[in-house]
């Protein structure tokens, strides 16, 4: 694998970076060069990575309530009544997933707040205290916030909208964020969404598009400040029309650091799909599709699936 070279260089839209951040400066030919942070403020990450797909469990939380929601329909509560669209809602507490997927040896799962009510906190918490260490923690993520968060149990902290901050990636947030929890505690979500031929990653519930674009040069940068990426495919994120196989070969082929992509599967096929595309090196999240969220896939031959991939490591 290519080591990070001292700079990268892009052609980013002149105010995708935080003119505050002191880690980007623009050349006569208008791009952008992000300069390697300081060994001090990160460490460099690892040359490899664990050549066998996994299974990484979900718990998507809205209004304290575990549900699968249509990731497009998300909208910010404005009390105008409109409500994302709804695969299903479970008669389950966010705690009792987390003790199924604890007890299934699952790890590196994420609980998602999809709101940033109390109701949905308390729900998050209480599956953090369920399964300590056996889940990230991801919604309304800040500076302030991180630590209290991995304090209660999470494994690592997932952000995206406070780094991708007004459509553009704020490098002071993601160093401070960093110097707080450490890079080993923190999960950057990429997700996106196809604009103009490319994969921009999007925040805010995935309704803003951000000025950065997912590809080889931000992940090999972005992987200075993050133990591993999420990327939700947004355009197909709760639809159960099939995987984005386009991103997941872009994941596979790119992602310097261990990177989980959630969207589309819908049957077995397309874990065997993911493991294809993207070489082995992606982790698959499944939400809708499953049966313990309303689904057709049966949720214990996920299991077996995964634990066939990790039997296969040498």
């Amino acid at each position: 694998m290519r080591n990070l070279p001292a700079t990268l260089t892009r052609s980013f839209h002149p105010l995708s970076i935080n003119r505050n951040s002191s880690l980007f400066f623009f050349s006569s030919t208008n791009h952008l060069r992000f300069l390697q942070p300081s060994r001090s403020a990160t460490s460099t990450f690892s040359n490899s990575i664990q050549c066998a797909v996994r299974f990484r469990p979900c718990i998507d939380i809205h209004k304290g309530k575990v549900k699968q929601i249509v990731g497009s329909t998300l909208q910010d509560l404005k009390g105008d009544g409109s409500n994302p669209v709804t695969n299903f809602e479970s008669d389950k507490s966010a705690a009792e997933y987390a003790i199924l997927y604890k007890q299934d040896g699952l790890t590196g799962g994420h609980a998602i707040m999809l709101g940033a009510d109390p109701l949905s906190k308390a729900a998050a918490l209480e599956a953090l205290h369920a399964y300590p260490g056996g889940l990230q923690v991801g919604g309304g993520i800040n500076s302030d916030n991180c630590l209290s968060y991995i304090e209660e149990g999470a494994s690592h902290v997932i952000v995206t909208s406070y780094v991708f901050n007004n459509g553009q990636m704020d490098l002071k947030r993601l160093k401070d964020l960093v110097r707080i929890v450490g890079k080993e505690r923190l999960v950057l979500d990429l997700s996106c969404r196809k604009k103009e031929g490319k994969y921009a990653i999007v925040t805010d519930r995935w309704q803003k598009f951000s000025d950065v674009s997912l590809d080889a040069e931000v992940m090999q940068f972005l992987a200075n400040f993050a133990d591993e990426f999420l990327v939700h495919g947004v355009d197909v994120e709760g639809k159960k029309l099939g995987i984005d196989e386009e991103l997941v070969a872009l994941l596979g082929k790119h992602s310097p650091i261990p990177v989980t992509y959630a969207g589309g599967v819908t049957v077995m096929d397309d874990l065997e799909r993911i493991k294809t595309a993207g070489m082995e090196r992606v982790d698959v999240t499944v939400g809708s599709a499953l049966d313990i969220f309303g689904g057709n896939m049966a949720y214990k031959d996920v299991v077996a699936w995964h634990t066939q991939q990790q039997a296969s490591i040498v």
